[in-house]
């Protein structure tokens, strides 16, 4: 069954998820961001099937989150690298992670934490900041319509 575009919507969040709202697509770009390059270490590092996960890059790469790259090593292989669209999901992953740390898991229950790689302490929690700097809860943010940039 094929799913409805959202592409049309006026909510940038029904847009976002229409490119990358399947979790297939979001632990891709995990997987990258960790450094993860070639078809064949991420199919084995998400144990996915060569057909989804073939088409799952080549959206991300038609939707410009991927590039293909030569291989680093010099062999006639191409490699899946982000590009700065990609690499900008990783707040999105970041967030993700820290909610799915606070209510996804039992007390004491052993799971991962995203860390600052130099100093290896967690990240602060992201939280929505107001242009004047103060913390906003959920019920003093709103949406309105207008030209997003």
């Amino acid at each position: 069954m094929k799913r409805k575009s959202l592409q049309g919507d006026p909510c940038p969040v029904a847009r976002s998820l229409d490119l990358i709202g399947d979790w297939w697509s979001l632990l891709i770009i995990r997987d990258a961001l960790a450094g993860t390059r070639r078809f064949s270490d991420f199919q084995k590092s998400l144990d996915v099937a060569k057909n989804i996960l073939s088409t799952r890059l080549k959206g991300l790469v038609a939707q410009g989150v991927m590039e293909m790259v030569p291989a680093a090593d010099g062999s006639i292989y191409k490699e899946y690298a982000l590009t700065e669209k990609g690499r900008a999901l990783q707040t999105v992953l970041i967030a993700l992670s820290q909610w799915g740390n606070e209510f996804m898991y039992e007390p004491g229950e052993l799971g991962s934490v995203m860390v600052d790689a130099k100093n290896r302490k967690p990240i602060q929690k992201l939280e929505p900041v107001a242009a004047d700097g103060r913390h906003l809860a959920p019920d003093e943010v709103a949406t309105r319509l207008g030209v997003p940039h």
